[in-house]
C-alpha cells in the first residue's frame, strides 16, 4: 500500500510539473468578476456603496479561501526581555519584546524584534514576519536565537538541525532580507516575528500551534494563513501600547507565503496603514484566473495546511470562483499598496500580479486615488503608480535591498505625509 500510495503521489507531482506554462500566448481566456459590481448585484459607484459591500466581499474570501477567523479572545501581557539603546551602530534603540495569551498558554507567544531609529519620534514602522527567526535578519549577536520549529530552507545541517535554528544561521536570511540598516536610516521602525512563533509551517503544524492551542479540531476550517494573519495583527495590539512607534502609521509587508498573509491581515484589519506584496504570487497578488507559474491546484497539492479545505474544491474548476484578487485589494483601498514582482520569478506570475492590482484602480479611483498610471506591464526596473505602485525588477525570488529603496520612497511620499 505504502509504495502505491508512493507511486501516485510521483504521478501526481509528475502530472502538476507538466501543467505550467510561462507562455502568456497559451493562457486559456477568462473573465474577471467586476470589482464594481456588488456580491448582491447592485452596481457600486460610490464610496459608501462600497463601504456597504465591503464585508459581504470580506465574507466570501473567508468562506472560500481562508476559513472564518475565530472570534477568540486576545488579551495578551508584554514583557520587555532586552533592550538596547545604542544598537545597530548607536543609531537605534534594540527592543525584544515577548507577547503572551492569557487564554492560551499552550503557545509560547510572540518574540518581536523592534529596532526604532533613535533621531526619530515615534516613528512610522513596518511591520511583518520573517521566515528564519529574529536573528536571521541581520548579525546582531544580542538578538536571541529562536528556539521554535524551523523549516530547513537549504537543507543546511550548519544553519538548521533537526528543525532547530543554529548560531550559524544569524544573519544568513536566505529567503528575504531585511535592510534594518537603510530602514533606521531612512527614518523608519522595524517590527518583525518569527511566523513559527505561531503555527509551525507543516501539515501537522496546527496540533501544536494556534489552531489547536484554541481547541480546533479540522484543520480545514481555518487555515495556516489566516493563523499568521492573526500573528500580524496580535503585533499590531502591541504596537499600540508601544509610545516609541507611530502605529497609526503601520505598513505591513511580507515576502512570498508572508506576503499572502501580509494580504489577508491587511484586508481583515484596517489599522494597517499602507500593504506591501513582495512577490507573493499565487494565493496572494496573482490573478487566480491566469494559468501561469504556479495555479491553485499546485499551491493546494504543495502546501494542504495553507488555506481552507473549502479552496481545494476549486480545483479544475478556479474559473467558478465568485472572485478574484483584485478584488481583494479592493478590501484594502483607500489604503496604498505597493506590489513587486522579480524578473526570475515566473512562478509568481508577475503579469498577473501587475494585472490584479490594476483592475482594483476604480475601487481606489472612487476615492480620489491615482491608478498605476500604466496599462501594460512595465520595463525592469521602471517603477510605475504613485498610490498604488507595482515594480518588476532583476534577480531572483527573494526581497532585496533595490525592493526597500523603493518601499522606504513609497513610504515616505504617501505614507508618512
Amino acid at each position: 500500500m505504502k509504495k502505491l500510495i508512493f507511486i501516485l503521489s510521483l504521478i501526481s507531482q509528475s502530472m502538476l510539473a507538466q501543467n505550467v506554462n510561462y507562455d502568456e500566448a497559451k493562457i486559456p481566456p477568462y473573465t474577471l468578476p467586476d470589482i464594481m459590481t456588488g456580491v448582491d448585484g447592485k452596481k457600486i459607484t460610490t464610496t459608501q456603496q462600497w463601504e456597504a459591500n465591503r464585508p459581504a466581499l470580506l465574507q466570501l474570501f473567508t468562506e472560500n479561501v481562508y476559513g472564518p477567523t475565530p472570534a477568540i479572545a486576545t488579551k495578551f501581557h508584554s514583557k520587555l526581555l532586552e533592550t538596547n539603546s545604542n544598537a545597530l551602530g548607536g543609531k537605534a534603540i534594540r527592543k525584544q519584546v515577548l507577547i503572551t495569551f492569557d487564554d492560551y498558554p499552550q503557545l509560547k507567544g510572540i518574540n518581536i524584534l523592534l529596532y526604532i531609529p533613535k533621531n526619530v519620534a515615534k516613528p512610522p514602522v513596518f511591520v511583518g514576519l520573517n521566515f528564519e527567526g529574529n536573528h536571521s535578519i541581520g548579525d546582531d549577536p544580542a538578538v536571541f536565537i529562536t528556539q521554535n520549529w524551523m523549516v530547513d530552507f537549504q537543507k543546511n545541517s550548519e544553519r538548521v538541525k533537526d528543525n532547530k535554528a543554529l548560531e550559524a544561521s544569524r544573519g544568513k536570511a536566505v529567503v528575504e532580507t531585511w535592510a534594518a540598516e537603510m530602514i533606521i536610516e531612512k527614518g523608519f521602525a522595524i517590527a518583525t516575528a518569527y511566523y513559527g512563533d505561531i503555527e509551525p509551517d507543516h501539515t501537522e503544524g496546527w496540533k501544536s500551534g494556534l489552531r489547536g492551542a484554541i481547541g480546533m479540531t479540522d484543520d480545514q476550517k481555518w487555515s495556516a494563513m489566516g493563523a499568521w494573519a492573526w500573528q500580524l495583527s496580535r503585533m499590531m495590539d502591541y504596537l499600540e501600547t508601544d509610545a516609541h512607534i507611530n502605529s497609526k502609521k503601520a505598513i505591513v509587508v511580507g515576502h512570498s507565503r508572508l506576503g499572502k498573509a501580509a494580504f489577508w491581515a491587511a484586508a481583515q484589519d484596517q489599522r494597517f496603514a499602507a500593504f506591501i506584496s513582495n512577490e507573493s504570487g499565487e494565493g496572494g497578488a496573482a490573478l487566480k484566473r491566469r494559468w501561469y507559474g504556479e495555479t491553485h491546484e499546485i499551491i493546494n497539492d504543495k502546501f494542504p495546511h495553507w488555506f481552507s479545505g473549502k479552496y481545494k474544491t476549486y480545483g479544475g474548476n478556479i474559473q467558478s470562483l465568485p472572485f478574484d484578487q483584485h478584488q481583494l485589494f479592493g478590501l484594502i483601498a483607500p489604503r496604498p499598496v505597493y506590489v513587486t514582482s522579480a524578473e526570475g520569478d515566473q512562478w509568481a506570475d508577475p503579469n498577473g500580479q501587475f494585472l490584479s492590482l490594476k483592475n482594483a484602480e476604480h475601487v481606489f479611483a472612487l476615492y480620489g486615488k491615482k491608478g498605476l498610471g500604466a496599462d501594460t506591464h512595465p520595463s525592469l526596473n521602471q517603477p510605475v503608480g504613485s498610490h498604488i505602485r507595482y515594480h518588476y525588477r532583476t534577480g531572483k525570488h527573494d526581497m532585496n535591498a533595490y525592493d526597500w529603496e523603493q518601499y522606504l520612497k513609497f513610504a515616505r511620499e504617501v505614507v508618512s505625509n
